[in-house]
């Protein structure tokens, strides 16, 4: 098990997983997001590279439009 902070809120993982799998188990694939990872942003082509790490920090901010 990890323990990763996303905006704020504790979550336990079973195991490290990528970036891109949190993108999608949170249903965000496909959406205009930002993610920072430990204070760095994580750019959208190094999320499958990116693996979690117990004690992460995470803040994702999905872009919503309009007028």
């Amino acid at each position: 098990m990890i323990s990763v902070l996303i905006n704020g809120t504790a979550h336990e993982l079973e195991r490290a997983i990528s970036v891109d799998e949190l993108v999608q188990r949170m249903e965000l694939g496909g959406k205009r997001i930002a993610l920072e990872r430990n204070g760095e942003i994580v750019p959208r082509s190094q999320f499958p590279q990116q693996m979690l790490a117990d004690g992460d920090k995470l803040e994702i901010v999905v872009a919503v439009g309009g007028g």
